[in-house]
């Protein structure tokens, strides 16, 4: 269970998202492949996750004791591989290897090359589903492990999430935390108004509120209500948890963020430098 941030503890996630959305972007850079606007708008979460909230060991990571983390919006691998790194899973090196040939990073996560990785995802609307499987078998064996799930609001067009979201609550499953990342722009959407896109979903809360779970919402990037999100749904008994984190997709880089465009979008010798300096210069 969560406690209070300390001042140092705060201090300490702050400066591991700096360093993952660094990685995140020279990764994506040097592969000339993968994501970098969903993965930066996830990374506080993730952070949050393996820094401060989720019961793991790198040195033991497949303990039975352990919490379960899938990645159901698993395009954004690259920011989720980032923050494995820096907890100790594999060397921040071997992000160089990214999505290259027998690589253990692969452009979607693949459970059966790197420990650390609960689940294989990468078509979007099963990775919640799995996870309601796993925090299933967790109650039915007594285990006292909880599974958390991040999923992307565009992913939320998918009729799979609903159906797990059903069973999830038919179940009682309290030992369920989902997260979407809602950052509220998805690659492939609708034209909208005056040149914007569409908002993938609306009104997320009460979607989720319908299908009886529990619902939160935070400032996905503020690592004091992320914390404070956690201690609240871990004092939530019969029925899963759902935490809206209202997040900016890109976020870190002023050039990268709310732009569509930068879902999936290779970054040139020169942006790459420009991004690093403002990521480093907002720690």
């Amino acid at each position: 269970m969560s406690q209070s941030l300390t001042t140092e503890k705060l201090t300490l996630l702050k400066k591991k998202s700096s360093e993952a959305r660094r990685l995140i972007i020279e990764t994506v850079h040097h592969a000339g492949a993968g994501h970098i606007g969903g993965p930066m708008s996830a990374t506080d979460l993730i952070v949050n996750l393996y820094f401060n909230e989720m019961k793991i060991d790198p040195e033991n990571p497949r303990s039975n004791e352990r919490d379960r983390f899938v990645l159901s919006k698993g395009h954004s691998a690259v920011g989720l591989y980032s923050v494995l790194a820096l907890r100790g899973y594999c060397p921040v090196e071997e992000l160089k290897t990214f999505d290259t040939l027998n690589s253990r990073l692969q452009a979607h996560p693949d459970m059966n090359s790197l420990p650390g990785l609960d689940m294989s995802t990468g078509s979007l609307g099963q990775g919640i589903s799995a996870a309601v499987g796993i925090a299933l078998g967790g109650k039915l064996q007594g285990q006292d492990f909880r599974t958390f799930c991040m999923i992307g609001d565009g992913e939320m067009q998918e009729g799979q999430v609903w159906e797990a979201a059903d069973v999830a609550s038919k179940y009682k499953l309290d030992n369920l935390v989902a997260i979407l990342d809602y950052n509220k722009l998805q690659q492939f959407g609708w034209n909208g108004e005056d040149g914007k896109r569409e908002i993938p979903v609306m009104e997320p809360e009460k979607r989720w509120e319908a299908f009886g779970w529990h619902v939160i919402s935070i400032d996905g990037h503020n690592h004091e209500e992320i914390t404070e999100a956690f201690i609240e749904e871990s004092k939530v008994k019969g029925k899963p948890t759902m935490i809206i984190a209202n997040t900016v997709k890109g976020k870190g880089v002023t050039f990268m963020e709310n732009a569509y465009l930068w879902h999936s979008r290779i970054p040139t010798d020169e942006e790459l430098t420009k991004a690093v300096q403002e990521i480093e210069m907002g720690v």
